[in-house]
Order: structure tokens, then C-alpha cells, then sequence
């Protein structure tokens, strides 16, 4: 693994920051106070970024994406990750699941996803099954040719501007020695499909303006072709498209904590107690280079997963290890830059109480912290026999 950028990966790194710093800065105080984005915002950041060439930068050129490689793109989500996830949203990344398409799929989804036509949302968790996804209630029966679907899904992240939702459904259960197992399969659904319904969700501390809805199934009714890939075979697409999605995570993690660094390191070079900028007792200072060290740990474990993905190496562990170790210093660095701050760190005159709260959902979504830590004991000790 080369540890430098290539010249081109600069330009990734410089193009997007400057696009955060120059189209995402300027709403963020409007998303804090409204708790949404504005359609006119919305619009004018997904076209610019389809005028930047930026749109659908995950996707092969073969169907119309930037085709950039794994560590290209943690690096474009790494700074993303320095902006409002309600704004950054609309610098459209479409679920990779979709090349999972095939026949009219690909023109009714695939492919207008890419282009920027239509927005994807991605559903799986349910009331009853989070981190148990063997556990979803929400399930679809065969009636005819066509499939009818009833249950709920909840913690939807962008499902309020979907035009169609990717969801994974129970079909079957299987017996087994350690009891029942759900068969799952995944389907396009969408939006205004008569028995779907996408309504408001909960409120969160985290990332205000990034909504997350409740969806909800109705002897819905869907015609076999909306299944996306093989019947029962929706673990195999999770396999395939979804794990790296813990990836973008860690390196969004990696970004935030970046600019919560930079300010903190520059209030503790201003800020003055007793005489003296408060970056040099050493209260602060050691605070401030403990803050950079997991920075840079947890950027070289990102960067690192992808680049194994990049090489085609087994990856799994080491995607689980960057998501838990970012997301968990992102915690670490945002109170300790919210202690340099003090008081004020706590007032919304700065940012640093906003990304103290965002940094909570981290560790949750996309698999808990404790969840990473069973794939990667799992990983471990699998090959000696445990």
C-alpha cells in the first residue's frame, strides 16, 4: 500500500472539500435551526454535483459512474464527512446494491440513479430486528405471480426523497438445528405504490435535517420483477454490495473529526487563561495530540480496508475494525474538543456541540460497535476451530 496520494487523488481530496466548504458550510446553521433541507438546496447541491462530474463517483464507468476505486472514494466520503449529512446527502452516492440489476431494472433503476433522475433509499431495519436482521417480521407471500407484502420498516435514512425504496423482506423461514431462519429477499419498491405508505420518523439528536422515516406495507403488491436479484437470495446481495457501506462510515468519521480538530486546535491557540493561549498547559496540549494520533490511526485503518478491497483481499475484518475504531474515536474526539472549548463548546455559537451530538449515532448504525467486535472475534477465531 502506498501511504502517499497520487496526484489525482489529491485533486479528489482538494475539488470536494472545497465544494463542502464552499455549498454545504453555508446552509448548515439553516438545517440546525429547520431540522430540513429546503427543495431549492436540495437541488442546486445535486446538480452541481453532476456538473462537477462527482455524481455516482461510486459507480463503474460502464454504466455511467466516475469508477472510482475504493480508497478514491473513502476519500471523497472522508470529506464529505467534514459537512452536514443532510446536505451532503444530496452529493448523490446511489446504493451499490444496484448493479445487482438486470433486464428493464436496469432503465427503471439502475441507471437513472446514476444519472441523477431518481434517489434510491436503502430499508432493513424494523422495529423488532436491528442488529438481528434474521429477525424481520416484515415479510412478503406469493399470491399468483406477484408478491404481497405487509409489515413495517423503521430508521429509513432518506426515504422522505426517494423516488424508490431497496428493501429487504422475509419470503420463507427454513428449519434448522439452532431453530428457525429467515429466508430474505430483496425488492425495488416504488414510491406511491398502492399499500406503501412512507411516513415521518423519530426525532434524533444526531444529524438534524437527515431524516429517518417509517415505512409501512399494506397488502402491498408487487409483480415478480420488482425482486432484485434471486428470490431468497438477499443475504447473498448484503454479501456482496452492502459490507462496504461500513467503509463509508468510518471514513465520514474520519473527516468530522478532522474539522472538530482543526477548530479545536485553533480555539486552544486563542483562546488565553491566566496569560497565556490554553494550548500550552499541558491539560490541553496533551488532549490536542492524543485527538490527532486516533485521527490519523483511525484514517490509515480506513484507508488500509479499502485499499485490501481495491487489491481483491479478504476484507471483512478489517472493515469492521476501521468502522468500530473510527466511529469510537469520533466519540473521543468530540468531547475533548467540546472540553477545550468549555462553556462555549456547549453553546450553539460554535459547531462543536452539533458534532458532539451527530457523533452518537455512529457507533449504532450500519452495525453497532458490538456487533463489529463479533465479526471481528469471529474472523479470528474461526480458522482455529472456535
Amino acid at each position: 500500500m502506498n501511504f502517499g496520494l497520487s496526484q489525482t487523488q489529491e485533486m479528489i481530496v482538494s475539488t470536494v472539500r472545497d465544494f463542502v466548504e464552499q455549498e454545504i458550510y453555508p446552509h448548515e446553521d439553516l438545517v440546525e435551526q429547520t431540522g430540513g433541507v429546503p427543495d431549492e438546496i436540495a437541488h442546486e447541491i445535486k446538480q452541481k454535483c453532476i456538473d462537477l462530474g462527482f455524481y455516482a463517483s461510486n459507480f463503474p464507468e460502464s454504466v455511467g459512474g466516475a469508477g472510482l476505486s475504493h480508497v478514491d472514494f473513502a476519500l471523497v466520503e472522508r470529506e464529505l464527512g467534514r459537512g452536514s449529512m443532510a446536505l451532503t446527502h444530496f452529493f448523490g452516492r446511489p446504493q451499490n446494491i444496484l448493479m445487482a440489476c438486470k433486464d428493464d431494472q436496469i432503465e427503471r433503476y439502475l441507471l437513472p440513479a446514476v444519472r441523477g433522475e431518481k434517489m434510491d433509499a436503502l430499508a432493513m431495519t424494523e422495529p423488532d430486528a436491528g442488529s438481528d436482521v434474521r429477525g424481520m417480521k416484515c415479510a412478503a407471500k406469493r399470491d399468483g405471480g406477484d408478491w404481497l407484502i405487509n409489515g413495517t420498516k423503521h430508521f429509513i435514512s432518506g426515504a422522505e426523497h426517494a423516488d424508490f425504496i431497496i428493501v429487504f423482506i422475509a419470503t420463507g423461514e427454513d428449519d434448522t438445528p439452532h431453530g428457525p431462519k429467515k429466508r430474505i429477499t430483496t425488492f425495488l419498491v416504488d414510491r406511491g405504490t398502492p399499500g406503501f405508505t412512507i411516513r415521518e420518523g423519530y426525532k434524533s439528536v444526531s444529524h438534524r435535517g437527515y431524516k429517518n422515516m417509517i415505512l409501512e406495507f399494506d397488502d402491498c403488491r408487487l409483480p415478480r420483477e420488482q425482486v432484485l436479484g434471486e428470490v431468497d437470495g438477499g443475504f447473498a446481495i448484503m454479501n456482496e454490495w452492502l459490507y462496504a457501506t461500513r467503509i463509508t462510515v468510518a471514513a465520514m468519521c474520519v473527516g468530522r473529526a478532522r474539522r472538530c480538530f482543526d477548530l479545536a486546535l485553533n480555539y486552544a491557540a486563542d483562546r488565553k487563561q491566566f496569560g497565556q493561549p490554553i494550548g500550552r498547559f499541558q491539560g490541553v496540549s496533551f488532549q490536542i495530540a492524543d485527538m490527532i494520533t486516533e485521527i490519523d490511526a483511525a484514517d490509515m485503518l480506513t484507508l488500509s480496508a479499502a485499499w485490501r478491497l481495491d487489491e481483491g483481499l479478504p476484507s471483512n475484518r478489517e472493515i469492521a475494525s476501521a468502522k468500530l475504531y473510527a466511529s469510537e474515536m469520533l466519540h473521543r474526539v468530540t468531547d475533548a474538543s467540546l472540553q477545550v472549548f468549555g462553556g462555549m463548546g456547549l453553546m450553539d455559537d460554535f459547531p462543536i456541540e452539533r458534532f458532539w451530538r451527530d457523533a452518537r449515532v455512529e457507533r449504532i448504525w450500519d452495525g453497532t460497535s458490538e456487533i463489529q467486535r463479533h465479526i471481528i472475534g469471529r474472523e479470528l477465531l474461526r480458522p482455529l476451530g472456535s
